[in-house]
């Protein structure tokens, strides 16, 4: 059986069904603003992480690392 826990939060999941789907995450794109520049909830709801994350110059993959330990903490 595989212990690792499969990642809820996907690099083509649009911020907005990100934080419709586990609310909390609000508080990670916040945190996250600062790095943007601007507010990414506000800004590019619509788009997908991955291109939100470049079109930003975010680290995607510490991005989803927050995300998804956020996701996970609040469905447990």
């Amino acid at each position: 059986m595989n212990l690792k826990k499969q990642n809820r939060i996907q690099p083509n999941m649009t911020v907005l069904d990100i934080v419709a789907t586990f609310s909390a995450t609000e508080a990670v794109f916040k945190k996250w603003d600062d790095k943007a520049g601007e507010c990414i909830c506000c800004n590019a709801l619509f788009e997908p992480l991955e291109v939100a994350a470049e079109k930003y110059g975010l680290e995607l993959s510490d991005l989803l690392a927050d995300l998804n330990e956020v996701a996970e903490d609040s469905q447990t």
